[in-house]
């Protein structure tokens, strides 16, 4: 069976070693030290009672060990640190493997998307070999084995659908997909929908409320996706709609945790303190909110969300904003090109 490594102990990174392991697949996990490499041996995953690593998987601080003959390299860290895992694994990386960023953000600073920031770091002759993958996958409930489905997307079909047969496992169904920028986007953008959308669940909005933020979110995120080249169809897709649902409305997100929290005026600094994990959204809020600055984009909701976050204004006073503001058609906003992308096909 082929052989994968997976760069980052994150939660996502180990369910995804197990899930594949279960499948068979013999799993190198590359930890950044030689005492979390034996901690991890130690003590196991960490992960919900009675999951076990897998005898599949090797447990490794040595990144040559982690990346020989491989068939693929699962980046599952951080998106504020893929830059610099992939520039410690670069020089280990072969013609034939597969890179595949698993990470739902963008780079602040830059607010590159994780395709483009692995391309800047790796030789070209590797860039064919670049992939994404994303969806609707709380780690919780794919480490235990309840059915999820995810999309993987490459430029080229013929690499999607190597990295689809390679990933695909029971209850682990993998779509393919050519549209690199609409997954990527439709998995980092709903982050920051997703704290929106716990805001709007702290305070006790109710459901209609929240449908209609959520829904307000889609088409944001459709907005600045189309603005980027991506497909809109795309963002109805896994990485789009089915992320957004499943992050929105999951007490198992991070980023709806994070938006619950702050909804009932806690600091921000004490919630993500209190957190095992990462949440995505703080950061990407940030990237994204300057990426608009710099289109010109309205994003309304990225706005608000980005003032909580960094000028202080009370999740009550942007929720309410968003809201109460003045309807008009719904696919309109400043330099969006929805309204007459949806004309056109209507007429033709």
């Amino acid at each position: 069976m082929p052989k994968v490594a997976i760069i980052g102990t994150t939660t996502w990174g180990i369910t995804l070693g197990v899930v594949l392991a279960h499948k068979g697949l013999k799993i190198r996990l590359w930890a950044r030290t030689e005492e979390e490499a034996h901690r991890l041996k130690r003590n196991g995953p960490g992960l919900p009672p009675l999951t076990a690593f897998p005898s599949q998987i090797s447990i490794t601080s040595s990144l040559k060990e982690a990346l020989d003959d491989v068939a693929a390299v699962l980046l599952a860290v951080p998106s504020q640190s893929m830059r610099q895992n992939i520039r410690l694994a670069k020089d280990h990386l072969k013609q034939s493997m597969l890179v595949v960023s698993t990470a739902k953000g963008l780079e602040v600073g830059t607010s590159k998307r994780m395709s483009e920031v692995i391309a800047e770091e790796i030789d070209p002759g590797l860039w064919p070999n670049i992939c994404v993958l994303s969806g609707p996958n709380l780690s919780k409930e794919v480490i235990q084995r309840l059915p999820a489905s995810a999309v993987v997307a490459a430029q080229d079909m013929d690499v999607a659908i190597k990295a689809q047969k390679l990933l695909t496992a029971p209850n682990f169904t993998v779509y393919t997909n050519t549209d690199v920028v609409g997954v990527e986007l439709g998995g980092a953008l709903k982050n920051v929908i997703a704290l929106g959308a716990g805001m709007v669940d702290g305070m006790g909005y109710g459901d209609n409320a929240k449908a209609a933020f959520i829904t307000r979110g889609l088409t944001e995120m459709a907005a600045l996706a189309v603005a980027q080249g991506a497909s809109p169809l795309t963002l109805s897709g896994l990485a789009g709609l089915g992320d957004l649902i499943a992050t929105c409305a999951s007490p198992l997100s991070r980023n709806h945790h994070v938006g619950v929290e702050l909804a009932k005026g806690h600091r921000l600094d004490k919630i993500t303190a209190s957190m095992s994990g990462v949440a995505e959204g703080l950061s990407t809020a940030v990237a994204v909110w300057n990426l608009a600055q710099k289109l010109g984009l309205e994003m309304p909701i990225t706005e608000r969300i980005y003032k909580v976050l960094c000028d202080g204004v009370k999740p009550a006073q942007a929720i309410a904003e968003l809201l109460e503001t003045e309807g008009r058609h719904e696919l309109a906003g400043r330099r969006w090109k929805l309204v007459s992308l949806f004309r056109h096909r209507k007429r033709s």
